[in-house]
């Protein structure tokens, strides 16, 4: 049986984990439990993973994994989504529509298509062309346009995102404060942040202390897009 803070504290990691296919970071467990310090959401995690509850992921900065709910919640529990940026030309990945009928072996997969590389640190070039496509599970997708990204950089790594990795991204140029997105600054460097507002200003946020945040004014940003999943392959 859980505690009332373990219970709230594996919610809030569900809902994240649904909302943006990555885990929160300790700061945002922190301020959503109203704790005093990240120690207590250390001993709240060790609780959950000893329970089963949830797992830490080996070789990820403060990556989680929830594999079970209260039995209460359990219904509830949902297949992992991920992240979201926009921009691009060309051919971007659609999600058709589900099907009415799907059997077990059904192929459900999207052809996404991989326009170049991301910074998550030091600036890199801009998005480029499409260079090839990847397959990605289309309840992954949901609606809208999608494309890929190969990250170089640490600058995201506590929430999640590590230097090799592939983003997949939806094509907007609208993002909610707190969501990551891929940012075009001056309309030549691309770059994978936490999307935030300071004044009429824009902050692109890391999720890494190495780095410091970015603030920019609003003529020189542009939203490309928003985090909506992420691929990894193991060596």
């Amino acid at each position: 049986m859980l505690t009332r803070k373990q219970q709230e504290l594996l919610l809030f990691i569900h809902e994240r984990m649904k909302e943006t296919g990555i885990p929160p970071s300790f700061d945002e467990m922190k301020e959503a439990l109203d704790l005093a310090s990240k120690s207590g959401i250390h001993r709240l995690i060790t609780a959950l993973e000893e329970r089963g509850f949830i797992r830490r992921l080996p070789n990820r900065a403060r990556a989680l994994e929830v594999i079970k709910l209260p039995e209460a919640y359990s219904s509830s529990l949902q297949p992992r989504r991920g992240f979201a940026p926009s921009v691009i030309e060309g051919s971007l990945g659609k999600a058709p529509p589900p099907p009415v009928v799907n059997t077990p072996n059904e192929d459900t997969s999207v052809a996404v298509p991989v326009m170049g590389r991301i910074a998550a640190g030091v600036p890199i070039s801009a998005i480029q062309n499409n260079t090839h496509d990847i397959s990605v599970p289309a309840e992954m997708l949901g609606n809208g346009e999608h494309y890929a990204l190969e990250v170089r950089g640490d600058s995201m790594i506590e929430a999640g995102i590590l230097d090799g990795d592939t983003v997949i991204i939806r094509n907007t140029n609208n993002a909610n404060p707190g969501e990551i997105i891929v940012a075009l600054v001056d309309d030549e460097e691309a770059t994978l942040k936490r999307f935030r507002r300071k004044g009429a200003s824009i902050a692109l946020e890391p999720a890494n202390p190495a780095y410091e945040t970015r603030i920019f004014g609003p003529d020189r940003v542009k939203i490309q897009g928003k985090l909506v999943g992420l691929i990894r392959r193991y060596h």
